[in-house]
């Protein structure tokens, strides 16, 4: 068994104690995770991080009393931007998943999600910084508004849209470089540029933006 030093650290963030300490002790299961601490909102969430216990990962309930996921979310992706939000509801329409995933969530997993589902979902926001099931996919792409169309006078070079078609595989931003024959750093220049020019904060809404927008084929 792993010590905890070299595991990844995760927080639970949900009101409800039973459905929070039943995911704690599962995550904490799981070989190459555990569980840093555990708050009921985002009030609670907040005064933890401010006594630097910093998580890498947080599994962030969406419907929450006080400060909700979506107000917890924003929070973290203005200060902490570091630390990798997994959105978690009862809820699948596509409005409260893209509503997450525009304000920085990597990921979004349903409360009915299987143990393996969610061990997935972690490990890849970990590893690939998005996870999505398809299921959900298709809600969010028949879902879409025209927010995420493309500007008039909106000009993408030619590596960025190699990039945004790269985005839209499961390699990490590492590999994407290398597929590129760019450092690391160009690739992290080209994301940031787009989330700023776009106006989004997470890959998967880069993904949404390229296939919205015709630039790779689903």
């Amino acid at each position: 068994m792993k010590d905890k030093a070299t595991k990844i650290r995760v927080a639970v963030v949900d009101d409800h104690t039973l459905l929070r300490n039943a995911l704690a002790k599962l995550i904490d299961s799981f070989d190459n995770f555990y569980v840093y601490f555990e708050a009921e909102n985002g009030e609670g969430l907040k005064e933890k991080i401010k006594r630097k216990m910093l998580p890498d990962v947080i599994l962030l309930d969406v419907n929450m009393p006080g400060m909700n996921g979506y107000e917890t979310a924003e929070w973290l992706y203005k200060y902490y931007p570091q630390i990798k939000v997994l959105a978690l509801s009862m809820f699948s329409d596509e409005a409260t998943i893209i509503r997450m995933l525009k304000l920085g969530a990597k990921g979004y997993i349903m409360k009915t999600a299987e143990p393996e589902e969610l061990k997935l979902a972690l490990e890849s926001i970990v590893e690939k910084n998005f996870y999505i099931s398809e299921p959900l996919s298709g809600k969010i792409i028949g879902g879409l508004n025209r927010t995420m169309d493309m500007p008039d006078d909106f000009n993408l070079s030619d590596k960025e849209k190699e990039f945004l078609r790269w985005c839209c595989t499961d390699l990490p931003y590492k590999e994407i470089a290398d597929k590129m024959f760019v450092s690391t750093r160009r690739v992290e220049d080209h994301r940031n540029a787009l989330f700023e020019r776009l106006k989004i904060k997470s890959r998967v809404g880069l993904v949404i933006f390229a296939i919205k927008n015709g630039l790779v084929d689903v």
